[in-house]
């Protein structure tokens, strides 16, 4: 199944729904169909053909979405830039993909014309938002466009979106998804627009991330309303889920843990809210656990995966999350909630391994990888990459740590370079953060593996403490010394004002390192 297939069954079965409400402006799926071939049928006039990449770099909006789907539509690859980039990285990814056309907003019109004149291959640049000189401007394109539908020969193994990874070194990697990687999930985990029942679905992520772009075809294809932000802000989210009576949406631990703290939360009507997935970082116990408090009657879904995996491969799903049962059972469950990342998805297998490829025992701890149709083929033009990460069977090396219980749920513990290892001994950091986490005093931490001659290495506490609260190394090492074991506390305890994040919300633990990680 073809992406652009989402569109055209949405536009025939609801096609007086509102699509997407985005900045003030609504249009139904019949419009968004009817824009999406107008601005096809442009770029087909400016010799846009199929297999050119469409770079764009922008916030959240209609347009966005408008552009991928005609990118789709005439077999073009889609390339969607994170908006946070700086010259030389934008300059880097559109040479990288060898983008023909890039579209670009109002607010990042200044750095593209600062290095257009690096930027070889784009032939043809569209702004968003306001006319510019020697540039094709949107509202012009949709203007112009037909309305015919658009029809290319699509396999549904060609690649439609290229993504890159969010590194924290080096230049990011180029990750081919095909159109069947989000097809399979579509047909596996969502229903087809129903025209009796209608959804909100509150489009936070950015669509540069995987989980922003699964999110918003998910909502293309159930014909759900797309209410789009361009970027979170506590207040913004609350007020939208009121004002539009969202009833969907996916917030990474960050963004959650913003939501039911803020001192209006409670102030605020979000009783349409029905189901919130998180992910794209480990979620705290404490959070996960106020949320399932304050938002009684949402159902929680915890999704993992990757960019190399099209999204989600392993979800802890509603009933993981409703602590009920015998006391055995609420025990299993509760611990479950407190680090497990689910169990695999139906179209995916995930096995737990050794150094030497060998499968581990349920319980022992081992490299996650993964094997499916969603999984990439290998990275952009790069075979070596390629090489080290997916093996001659097509089992996509994770770099997640962690082990499977006898259930099939797995349980994250760690990078595979964030992992520490004392005396022989591995240590999940997410372990020991779930025990700082439930210190009173403790707003955030991350946990680090400091060089020890003796040991090889040494746990090491960075910590960002709660507004108001004092608390000292020893206060901190001494509450670890309560509920670990011996081997696994803390040695020494650093305190900072903020924890290094990407734009995802993702502890930077590389960062952390390099500024802490020697004595």
């Amino acid at each position: 199944m073809n992406t652009t297939e989402f569109l055209s069954i949405s536009s025939a079965i609801v096609p007086d729904r509102t699509a997407i409400i985005s900045e003030g402006k609504k249009f139904t799926f019949g419009q968004l169909n009817e824009r999406v071939n107008r601005l096809a049928n442009s770029m087909a006039k400016m010799g846009v053909q199929k297999g050119d990449r469409v770079a764009i770099v922008h916030t959240n909006c209609n347009e966005y979405v408008e552009a991928y789907f005609a990118t789709a539509k005439l077999g073009g690859i889609f390339v969607p830039l994170n908006f946070r980039a700086k010259a030389d990285e934008l300059s880097y990814m559109v040479g990288y993909a060898e983008a023909a056309a890039l579209f670009v907003g109002d607010r990042y019109i200044d750095l593209v014309k600062s290095v257009r004149n690096t930027l070889g291959s784009v032939r043809h640049i569209v702004s968003i938002g306001s006319k510019q000189p020697d540039m094709h401007y949107y509202d012009d394109l949709i203007a112009s466009g037909s309305p015919d539908e658009v029809t290319t020969e699509l396999d549904d193994n060609d690649t439609t979106i290229l993504m890159f990874t969010a590194g924290t070194t080096g230049r990011p990697k180029g990750v081919p998804l095909i159109h069947n990687a989000f097809g399979i999930y579509m047909l596996e985990n969502v229903a087809t627009p129903d025209p009796d029942v209608s959804e909100v679905n509150l489009l936070t992520v950015p669509l540069y991330h995987v989980a922003g772009v699964q999110a918003m075809l998910a909502g293309v294809y159930g014909g759900r309303t797309l209410a789009m932000m361009k970027q979170f802000e506590t207040k913004d989210w609350l007020n939208t889920v009121q004002k539009e009576k969202a009833n969907r949406a996916m917030l990474v631990p960050t963004m959650l843990k913003r939501v039911i703290d803020d001192p209006d939360f409670k102030k605020y009507n979000i009783s349409s809210l029905k189901v919130v997935t998180y992910g794209a970082a480990p979620m705290p116990f404490e959070v996960i656990k106020k949320a399932i408090e304050v938002m009684p009657d949402v159902q929680f879904i915890n999704a993992f995966g990757q960019t190399e995996t099209a999204s989600t491969i392993l979800m802890l799903g509603p009933e993981d999350h409703r602590i009920v049962g015998t006391p055995e059972e609420k025990a299993k469950k509760l611990k479950r909630l407190q680090s497990s990342i689910g169990k695999p998805m139906a179209d995916v297998q995930v096995r737990i391994i050794d150094e030497a490829g060998k499968e581990v025992a349920r319980g022992e701890t081992g490299e996650i990888v993964a094997k499916g149709p969603r999984v990439m083929g290998g990275y952009w033009k790069d075979p070596e990459k390629t090489a080290k990460t997916i093996s001659k069977e097509g089992w996509l090396h994770t770099g997640d740590m962690g082990y499977m219980d006898e259930d099939g749920y797995v349980f994250l513990a760690g990078r595979g370079d964030d992992m520490i290892i004392r005396g022989g001994e591995n240590i999940s950091p997410e372990e020991v953060e779930h025990v700082l986490q439930s210190h009173p005093c403790i707003e955030e931490c991350a946990v680090i593996g400091v060089a020890d001659e003796e040991w090889g290495q040494q746990p090491r506490a960075v910590v960002v403490l709660k507004k108001g609260m004092k608390a000292t190394a020893e206060d901190i090492m001494e509450h670890c010394r309560q509920n670990l074991s011996s081997f696994k506390r803390p040695r020494s305890c650093i305190f900072i004002d903020e924890l290094p994040r990407n734009q995802m919300g993702k502890i930077l633990k590389k960062e952390l390192r390099a500024k802490f990680g020697k004595d």
